[in-house]
């Protein structure tokens, strides 16, 4: 008899216990984990967002690492823009120093945004900078530097990242550099290799 007793008071219990667990899954575990809330419980305990919330300690990548060294010779008031087509959520490692003080601004323009429209990171008056960048939207990410001084001034930069593309916007000409898979190869806006790019910024081995 007292066996009998025993035994039904555990099964009580571990049937007891499976609902508790099965209550916890379909209201708070299933809501918060996978964005199923069957129940409303998620949205009333405020659970649901939780499921789109994804780490980003990991960004996962397709195309090829890739090292850039430029240089760029600028006169008294002359000036240089130079931006890398980076996606959401790309960084990119750079370093720059120049022989005399520009005027640097580190802007982006986001795909799809109005002509002339660029948000600004930073702008100063500096010889060198470094650091990481990371990219918050999809579009151009780069410098604009202009030599107000009344020297000469030689402009080197050097970049890391996962960029494909990057262009250059000088005299009021817009160059187009292709990176993936081979090294990248100066061309004008119209497609065709500018001659002369060794004179403002060619690319140069690391």
């Amino acid at each position: 008899m007292n066996r009998t007793v025993n035994r039904q008071k555990v099964l009580v219990a571990s049937g007891a216990a499976l609902a508790a667990a099965l209550a916890l899954l379909v209201t708070v575990v299933l809501p918060a984990e996978y964005g199923w809330d069957p129940l409303g419980s998620g949205k009333a305990l405020g659970l649901t967002g939780l499921a789109t919330e994804k780490s980003t300690a990991l960004v996962a990548q397709v195309g090829p690492w890739q090292q850039d060294r430029r240089t760029f010779h600028l006169a008294p008031f002359e000036s240089v823009e130079f931006k890398y087509r980076l996606q959401s959520g790309d960084v990119l490692l750079f370093q720059w120093q120049s022989s005399a003080e520009l005027v640097a601004e580190l802007h982006a323009e986001p795909d799809g945004a109005a002509p002339g429209y660029a948000e600004t990171f930073d702008k100063s008056r500096k010889r060198q900078a470094a650091g990481s960048y990371h990219a918050v939207f999809t579009g151009l990410h780069g410098w604009f530097w202009q030599n107000r001084t009344q020297q000469n001034a030689t402009l080197t930069l050097q970049t890391n990242g996962y960029f494909e593309q990057a262009r250059e916007f000088r005299d009021g000409r817009e160059f187009t550099y292709a990176f993936a898979p081979t090294n990248p190869a100066r061309v004008s806006a119209t497609g065709q290799v500018d001659p002369a790019a060794q004179k403002a910024g060619e690319q140069q081995k690391p």
